[in-house]
């Protein structure tokens, strides 16, 4: 058995995320698919794991931790491989500041937005607009933010492009047309240069993998 095991649903941007990392990491891991539409989530076995019924979940089977939610899954990665962490203390609170951020109008806007487009849910056409505005604003913001600058902190990719990134590769699925915001399409470009990367449609497998 690997060290670590990630367990989540492939459609799912939070796990992608952290697919992400292992992968760019080179970190083998088991991976179980668990099944959000059968409600593998609300079983107790994996409420036993993570207390919010949500993906993905992260176990360390060599410090008996088990870790959920994406930004904090990522930031242990980042301890535990040495690598995406900034190379100091400061550029990593700098990283979480980014992660914090992009919890607010840029997760809700793009990945609700994704989710009324794929048919997964249904809001009113009011929530529906609230949201993509809040897409296109967070957008907006972080595509400024970028300018003159190739990462997100210091001179090479953290946690921060990992994360903001696994939001930002969704604006497809959810209409939302890039064009406008070179800034963020030069970054992802970036991103995906990254040796080891791999997209949303093929990072994660579909069912359950054991490590070579």
């Amino acid at each position: 058995m690997a060290r670590f095991t990630l367990h989540g649903m492939w459609p799912s941007g939070p796990t992608y995320k952290v697919g992400l990392m292992l992968r760019l990491t080179n970190t083998p891991h088991d991976y179980e698919h668990v099944d959000l539409r059968a409600g593998a989530h609300k079983a107790d076995a994996f409420l036993a794991k993570n207390r919010y019924g949500q993906v993905p979940v992260l176990d360390d089977h060599e410090k008996d931790i088990c870790l959920s939610q994406s930004s904090v899954i990522l930031d242990y990665l980042a301890d535990e491989t040495g690598q995406f962490g900034g190379k100091d203390r400061s550029e990593r609170l700098r990283a979480r500041e980014w992660q914090f951020w992009a919890a607010g109008p840029l997760t809700t806007g793009i990945y609700r937005t994704r989710a009324v487009k794929l048919g997964f849910f249904k809001f009113p056409e009011e929530v529906q607009a609230a949201n993509l505005q809040s897409a296109l604003g967070a957008l907006k913001e972080l595509d400024g933010l970028l300018t003159g600058r190739g990462w997100l902190v210091g001179g090479g990719a953290t946690i921060a492009d990992l994360d903001i990134y696994g939001i930002a590769a969704y604006a497809g699925q959810a209409q939302i047309d890039l064009q406008a915001f070179g800034n963020v399409r030069k970054w992802m470009g970036r991103v995906e240069d990254l040796a080891g990367f791999k997209g949303p449609q093929d990072c994660l497998p579909q069912a359950s993998v054991k490590a070579p």
